[in-house]
């Protein structure tokens, strides 16, 4: 299967492409963001990597050339390194990951990755004999590690580093100021927050639902472009927030200890499965 079958595309305007993995039919499905600016052009997460995005991206023309000059620098940026997000790290020169999990990256730590992948998710397998049992995110050194308020300059257009840890220890989003965007991987969607994984915390998760809250109250954000689910806005954004951290008590706490070392156990199993292979 080719990459032009395998990816597909819809322009939001403003230089903003989303991406999606078409015949994976998961859950965990990731959304991919390709943001492009006068100087540079970023792509936000790269999915399981089954498939190349560059060449996607450049068969679909999404990085022609303008104007007889050159194609722009791409900068492939890991929100997380979750396998659903950082699988497609590989195919890319360039690669942004926070500082927190930039070992988890390099040394190809799919439990860090909690890399749980099934043939049932995967609706056309990529190539024949492909097998679910054989999938693992490959280390990938990264060419920039990312802190708390560094700026990824496209040109005409700034992404702000903010680190919100919570999901996983590096979780991050990207706020473009000047159009009050927020791409904000897997620290919320609209759906219910993941904070029982073998990394997550949910004092970290309540730190960051407040900071989310206060870019609302500050109205710096109107759009919210998840790594999840749909687009939606900044009345939304604020209740999935303010739900999150009134529901993180002492029982929330107990219960996502439980589901936190099921997690981690399975991961050990599978993980170690993968690696005798």
């Amino acid at each position: 299967m080719s990459a032009l079958e395998w990816f597909a595309h819809k322009p939001l305007g403003g230089g903003i492409f989303w991406i999606q993995e078409r015949f994976y039919e998961s859950g965990n499905r990731a959304n991919i963001w390709l943001v492009r600016g006068s100087q540079r052009d970023v792509v936000i997460d790269a999915g399981l990597g089954l498939r190349s995005l560059p060449d996607y991206l450049r068969d679909a023309g999404l990085l022609a050339p303008t104007e007889g000059a050159g194609p722009r620098p791409l900068l492939a940026v890991a929100t997380h390194v979750h396998f659903d997000h950082s699988g497609g790290l590989q195919h890319f020169e360039e690669v942004a990951v926070h500082s927190a999990e930039a070992a988890a990256l390099l040394q190809g730590d799919n439990y860090e990755a909690v890399t749980w992948l099934s043939d049932r998710e995967v609706a056309r397998p990529p190539r024949p004999g492909w097998s679910a049992r054989q999938f693992r995110v490959p280390p990938v050194r990264p060419s920039r590690l990312l802190q708390e308020g560094d700026v990824i300059s496209l040109g005409d257009r700034q992404l702000t580093v903010m680190h919100m840890p919570g999901h996983s220890r590096g979780s991050i989003c990207l706020h473009d100021k000047d159009r009050k965007i927020l791409f904000s991987g897997d620290v919320v969607y609209d759906g219910s927050m993941i904070d029982w994984l073998p990394y997550s915390r949910i004092s970290d998760y309540v730190a960051s639902c407040q900071r989310l809250m206060e870019l609302v109250d500050r109205g710096l954000v109107e759009k919210v472009l998840p790594g999840h689910f749909n687009i939606f806005g900044a009345e939304r954004l604020y209740r999935l927030a303010s739900n999150y951290i009134s529901q993180a008590g002492v029982c929330h706490k107990i219960s996502t200890c439980a589901m936190r070392s099921i997690a981690s156990i399975a991961l050990r199993v599978t993980n170690s499965r993968i690696t005798s292979q």
